[in-house]
């Protein structure tokens, strides 16, 4: 991937496409095509068609999709499957009628059944009963991921796909009806600090743990492999993809203390109660990715989770809510 070649980052404006046209930017890549979703809608196979007749990028992030916590995910389940698995598909098939000579496929590691032997091998994939609160965002991905196998094997192209851990960063969503668990506690305790709340209630118990990876270091490593490794060096018996991740994990109750601590870092002798709302799901017990083969490959995170919370915590000081 030479500075002068055309690239499309679909979903630019989000949490992990914004990261990596952050950092595409940084290395001096200067012919970078971005469409918001007012401009192109990626649901509708004829404008993404046409896009790409036009521009005819050469390589393509295929980093848009619609996320969202657990709320989300439960009370809009036909909207995430339907719409993802079309963005997905209709990225990927255009890339292919339009010669894309390669495409980075964003994934999650969502795709993964609940009750995965930890830290979960990229081998297992489909091996159990996804979690109810966000299979049909994972199958969507899983199709995905699928597909770009599919294409591989039956017509010689180079899409590659990576299945992030849980991410957060600069540029997150922080609506508390649609966002992730991360930037959603960043936003309570916010909130009671500055309306000086006693409490604050969170959902579920704390006791699932998860892995969390700064948006940074996944652009960090997309990038690299964009640039240096094709899909056969990554290719697995379930298909062309490798887990990204920390390697290391917590509960979501450490994690809130954590975040906690950090907003309430600048009113010191200040903080709050947290009260756990157990009528509310927890989602998969544990979800931590073996990154051995990401490690293989020379990449290894640089961003501690304290450093990055105060990194995310200040984007969203600089935010209007």
């Amino acid at each position: 991937m030479n500075n002068t070649d055309k690239i499309y980052v679909a979903g630019h404006q989000g949490l992990v496409g914004g990261a990596i046209l952050k950092k595409l930017e940084q290395e001096g890549y200067h012919n970078i095509v971005t469409r918001t979703h007012q401009e192109l809608d990626l649901i509708d196979q004829a404008a993404v068609d046409y896009f790409f007749s036009v521009e005819k990028p050469d390589y393509v992030f295929l980093a848009a999709a619609r996320v969202g916590g657990i709320g989300a995910n439960s009370s809009y389940p036909a909207d995430f499957i339907y719409e993802n698995t079309l963005i997905g598909f209709n990225v990927i098939n255009a890339s292919y009628k339009h010669g894309v000579k390669k495409l980075m496929n964003l994934g999650s590691s969502c795709i993964y059944h609940k009750m995965a032997v930890q830290p979960i091998k990229e081998e297992s994939l489909l091996t159990g009963e996804l979690e109810l609160t966000n299979d049909a965002y994972a199958l969507a991905k899983i199709s995905t991921i699928k597909l770009c196998a599919a294409y591989n094997k039956q017509y010689g192209t180079n899409y590659l796909s990576v299945m992030p851990t849980n991410l957060y960063g600069p540029g997150d969503n922080y609506d508390l009806s649609t966002s992730h668990v991360f930037p959603a506690l960043i936003r309570k305790f916010h909130e009671a600090k500055v309306s000086k709340t006693n409490s604050v209630t969170l959902w579920g118990d704390g006791y699932p743990y998860r892995e969390f990876l700064y948006s940074g270091d996944l652009a960090e490593a997309v990038v690299f492999l964009m640039k240096n490794k094709n899909a056969e060096d990554v290719r697995n018996i379930t298909g062309d993809f490798i887990n990204i991740g920390s390697g290391i994990d917590l509960s979501i109750k450490e994690l809130a203390e954590i975040i906690k601590n950090i907003v309430y870092a600048d009113v010191p002798g200040r903080t709050c109660r947290i009260e756990w709302d157990t009528s509310q799901p927890n989602g998969t017990p544990r979800k931590l990715l073996d990154i051995s083969r990401m490690l293989s490959l020379g990449l290894s995170p640089n961003i501690s989770l304290k450093d990055g919370i105060r990194l995310t915590y200040t984007d969203f000081l600089s935010k209007s809510y």
